[in-house]
């Protein structure tokens, strides 16, 4: 990557800067190649963030589908974690995991459940056979204590698990239904959309060695953070994050070279860091990767708390360029709210961009689905060094230690994350992602995210200039 003009004497946040379109000849924007240049096995640069708000199993088993990768929390206790990786490694790599109820289960039971998965549906099985199926609709004006034997829809349509992508679109659209159970040997298996027959040919899913989808897992800096690490990876993630707000410290350059020993070759994230002195001390201590970003994310307060941080886009171009040089890579987490954010942390030099809060507002966030005052959707989220979360964090703790704690917090406790009712799944903003930054590819020139990085030119504009580029919803006169 390179300035327009003369680099600036100042650090810059994304929206400090836009790209300018390079002489190209590029083709069709699918044509992109998006997989990451780090080696950890993902197909799209995409990382859901370890939030306890945001990644559980429905996101990470769905991101895996369409190639990126989700990181499980550090604070989910142990028994927790088994189920959490054992359901994502036994998910389906193409059809998404259905909603089942047997036909004695009510309408109320249902509808309780049927938004935890996009596909808006659930499946009505007898055993392990699919019999019938019941959506929203179907509940106007039906008692909530009706059995779903009474309302759901008994004329199926049934997809066979070899069938063509093509042919499910087709089937589908002939149908003119969105939701299909799909069936293996008469036994349910999954359940497929029109949408999702579409993204299951764009996306390439982030498989491990065995064909199951990736899942990541976090630990902390405290504790016995290697016996964590091993546990995740004998429970079957297959990178783990070594996650802590403040990454360059002599707690975490301990902490990797003890997982480093406990792990052997397995990819390690750890941060979070600023610097290029921050990125040569993880990597020297063990890091392949290496997370930048502080302060930036939506729900962080610790630049208003502390003063502390450091623009992220400048943070990014600096911490990439060290590891570059040291053979290594970083992740941007934190500060992207739109697709050109996305974007630029990649011209940066980022090999994949960290996302918490703006996935925090999908089906398939991990927080409980609500509803104001007004009816409308939405769910909590909070940012992990909040009061909140170190409460959770801190269970083991007494009383006394853990009201302490909590007296001290750099992120908000809750926030409402509204439910776009256009895009209400978090694969809605992953096409958005895909196919912004896919264009930008073209843009420059690039055919991968590697080429991107090092064709992109990068200008920096005003306020006046960042609101230019905005579009504009209704009349301005």
């Amino acid at each position: 990557m390179k300035f327009l003009g003369e680099p600036p004497n100042y650090d810059l946040t994304y929206s400090d800067v836009f790209m300018v379109p390079a002489s190209t000849t590029s083709g069709s924007r699918l044509d992109v190649d998006l997989t990451t240049p780090d080696g950890v096995g993902t197909s799209i640069p995409v990382v859901v963030a370890n939030m306890n708000a945001v990644a559980g199993r429905r996101m990470s088993e769905t991101v895996a589908r369409r190639g990126g990768l989700a990181v499980l929390p550090q604070d989910a206790p142990h028994e927790v974690l088994a189920a959490l990786i054992g359901g994502v490694k036994a998910a389906h790599p193409i059809y998404d995991t259905p909603i089942t109820l047997s036909p004695d289960s009510t309408v109320s039971e249902a509808m309780s459940l049927v938004y935890k998965r996009a596909h808006g549906a659930v499946v009505v099985v007898d055993g392990e056979s699919p019999v019938g199926i019941f959506t929203p609709t179907d509940a106007q004006g039906v008692d909530r204590f009706a059995p779903l034997a009474e309302v759901m829809h008994r004329d199926l349509v049934v997809v066979e698990a070899a069938t063509e992508l093509e042919d499910i679109f087709d089937m589908l659209s002939h149908e003119r239904i969105s939701t299909a159970p799909v069936v293996e040997g008469g036994k349910l298996v999954g359940a497929i959309t029109r949408k999702g027959a579409l993204r299951a040919g764009l996306y390439r899913p982030a498989l491990d060695r065995n064909g199951r989808l990736m899942v990541a897992a976090a630990v902390g800096i405290n504790g016995d953070p290697a016996v964590r690490a091993r546990q995740a990876l004998d429970l079957g993630a297959d990178l783990i994050v070594v996650d802590t707000a403040h990454g360059h410290q002599t707690k975490m350059i301990d902490a990797i070279r003890e997982i480093r020993s406990a792990i052997g070759a397995v990819p390690l994230v750890a941060g979070n860091v600023v610097t290029p002195a921050g990125v040569q001390d993880l990597a020297a201590a063990g890091a392949d990767i290496i997370k930048v970003g502080v302060g930036p994310g939506a729900m962080c307060t610790t630049r208003m708390m502390t003063g502390v941080g450091r623009p992220q886009f400048s943070a990014v171009l600096e911490c990439s360029r060290e590891a570059s040089r040291l053979d290594k890579h970083v992740w941007a987490d934190g500060g992207v709210r739109y697709p050109r954010d996305v974007a630029l942390a990649l011209a940066a030099g980022s090999a994949s961009v960290m996302i918490g809060s703006w996935f925090a507002g999908t089906y398939e966030a991990s927080a409980d689905l609500q509803y104001d005052e007004s009816g409308r959707m939405f769910k909590s989220n909070y940012g992990m060094a909040s009061a909140r979360a170190v409460l959770l964090r801190t269970k083991g703790d007494s009383e006394f230690d853990r009201a302490r704690k909590g007296l001290f917090e750099e992120g908000i406790s809750t926030s409402r994350m509204y439910i776009d009712p256009d895009r209400p799944s978090v694969e809605d903003l992953i096409d958005e992602i895909a196919a912004g930054v896919r264009s930008a590819c073209t843009y420059a020139g690039a055919g991968d995210l590697s080429e991107f990085s090092d064709r992109a030119v990068i200008g920096v504009q005003s306020l006046a200039g960042f609101q230019e580029g905005r579009a504009t919803s209704s009349t301005w006169t």
